[in-house]
C-alpha cells in the first residue's frame, strides 16, 4: 500500500466515524423527542442506514424474502462492532436487538438503545441473567421480533463459535421461527482491537427460516446447532468448535 492509498484509507476511516457520531447524535434527539416506540424505531433505522450510505459502503442483501412478515427471531454470526449497526440499519425496524447488559452502565448509550427498541441481557450475574432471560421469553411469547448475536462476543480469529441457548429458548417458548443470518465483510472493516475502520464491501445473507415443527426445531440445543451450521455454510470461515478439545 503506497502513501496515497494509506492517506485515503485513513481519511475514509475518519469520515466513517464522523458519519457514525452524527447518526448517533440525530438518533439521540429522536429518542428524546419522538413519541411512540414504533415511530422511533423506524426513524432510527433510517438514520443508522445513512451511516453506510454517506460513507459509500456497498451493502448487499441476499434472501430478504426468507424473512417472515410476522414475528420471528433472527440470529447472526458476530465478527465486529459493525454487526449490530448493520443489521439495525437494513432489517425491518420491528426487530429489537438484544444487547449485552454492560451497556446499562453507560447512561446515554443505554437510554438511546432502550428508546430505539433494544433489550439487554446480563451476562455476569446469575440473578440478573435469569431475570433478563425471563423478560426475553415474555417478549417472544407476546410476538415481538428479536435479534441476537448468539456467540455473545467476537474475536480477532475468523470463524463461528458456539451459539448460546438464550435466543433459541426464547424462540421455542414463543413458538417463533428462527432466521439464521450470515454477515460477511465486517471483520475486515473493523476487526477486534482496531480503532479506525477500513472501507470494505458488506453482505447480509438472510437464510431460510427454521420453523416450529421442522426437524431442527426439536430442542434449544438442536435449534442452536442447526442455525449455526446454516450460517457456517454461507460463510467462508472455519468452525471454531473444531479447535476445541
Amino acid at each position: 500500500m503506497n502513501w496515497v492509498t494509506s492517506v485515503a484509507s485513513f481519511l475514509w476511516g475518519i469520515w466513517a466515524w464522523v458519519c457514525f457520531f452524527l447518526a448517533s447524535l440525530v438518533s439521540l434527539v429522536i429518542a428524546i423527542i419522538v413519541p411512540g416506540a414504533h415511530r422511533r424505531q423506524k426513524l432510527v433505522t433510517f438514520v443508522t442506514r445513512m451511516i453506510f450510505v454517506l460513507a459509500g459502503v456497498n451493502v448487499t442483501i441476499r434472501g430478504f424474502d426468507n424473512l417472515p412478515t410476522d414475528s420471528s427471531v433472527v440470529v447472526a454470526n458476530h465478527a465486529s462492532f459493525v454487526d449490530g449497526v448493520l443489521l439495525n440499519s437494513y432489517l425491518p425496524s420491528r426487530f429489537g436487538f438484544v444487547i449485552k447488559g454492560e451497556m446499562r452502565d453507560i447512561p446515554v448509550v443505554h437510554f438511546l438503545l432502550r428508546r430505539s427498541g433494544s433489550k439487554f441481557v446480563e451476562r455476569k450475574e446469575a440473578p440478573g441473567s435469569s431475570r433478563d432471560a425471563r423478560q426475553l421469553v415474555k417478549a417472544a411469547q407476546e410476538g415481538e421480533s428479536l435479534g441476537f448475536f448468539p456467540e455473545g462476543t467476537f474475536v480477532l480469529e475468523p470463524g463461528v463459535g458456539r451459539f448460546r441457548p438464550g435466543a433459541f429458548v426464547a424462540a421455542i417458548k414463543g413458538d417463533l421461527p428462527v432466521v439464521p443470518i450470515a454477515i460477511s465483510g465486517t471483520r475486515k472493516m473493523l476487526p477486534s482491537r482496531q480503532i479506525l475502520p477500513i472501507k470494505s464491501a458488506l453482505r447480509i445473507d438472510i437464510l431460510p427460516a427454521i420453523a416450529p415443527g421442522d426437524e431442527g426445531y426439536a430442542s434449544s440445543r438442536a435449534l442452536a446447532e442447526t442455525a449455526r451450521q446454516r450460517v457456517l455454510a454461507a460463510l467462508d470461515e472455519p468452525d471454531l468448535l473444531d479447535n476445541e478439545d
